[in-house]
């Protein structure tokens, strides 16, 4: 089984879940996944999925499709590939994917970056945004560095708290995609917000403390 995850601004408003067959992605209320917004066509793409391979194609040439940051007609999609349809991203994965241990579970403090989404194409006016990286700070999986590399990355379990940490020309974000009240930034609840990130901030995802720098 395949998910879409639809972001605005780096958000995420929705998700959508399929087996198999073609699923319609536009601004019309008739498609399988409806965008509401004039940057998106009526009848934008469709992602036809047969024999566990997921190909997109688009649908209108007047209205661009991005897979990775680069345009295409068609193409292959793979896990955490990320979609740009007008303004909004879809992050394409396979749930079946995320069976591994939960991001800081009581007994072992573990973390899994469950999702991370390849590059998404930056263009030189993002260049200037430093690296960073997130250090585990307890738990067996401690001292260890994950780079964020990515246009976004997710953090966590599905059911346990998910994050999402968003690369942007002017740094880096987090917030919540499910939030259980297991989530915390500097010691105070993430809830709904939108933050940015400082320097040596901790964040506590399912009883993990990770703690963001920049490299």
């Amino acid at each position: 089984m395949a998910k879409l995850t639809v972001f605005f601004k780096y958000k995420a408003i929705d998700s959508f879940l399929f087996e198999k067959g073609v699923v319609h992605i536009g601004r019309d209320e008739t498609n399988d996944l409806t965008i509401d917004s004039l940057a998106v066509a009526p009848a934008h793409a469709a992602i036809i999925n047969r024999d566990n391979v997921s190909t997109i194609k688009q649908l209108n040439d007047n209205f661009p499709l991005i897979v990775n940051g680069q345009k295409t007609k068609e193409c292959e999609l793979n896990h955490n590939d990320t979609i740009t349809i007008g303004k909004h991203d879809i992050v394409y994965s396979i749930t079946e994917s995320v069976g591994q241990p939960n991001l800081g579970s009581q007994n072992d403090g573990n973390y899994v970056d469950y999702s991370k989404p390849p590059d998404a194409g930056f263009d030189s006016e993002d260049d200037h945004v430093p690296p960073a990286s997130l250090q585990v700070m307890n738990g067996t999986n401690i001292g260890k560095v994950l780079p964020l590399k990515k246009a976004m990355t997710r953090l966590g379990n599905a059911g346990n708290g998910v994050v999402v940490i968003s690369k942007r020309k002017d740094g880096y974000y987090i917030s919540a995609l499910e939030n259980l009240g297991t989530l915390t930034l500097n010691s105070t609840p993430l809830g709904n917000h939108y933050l940015k990130l400082n320097n040596n901030d901790v964040m506590v995802i399912n009883q993990t403390s990770l703690q963001f720098f920049f490299d």
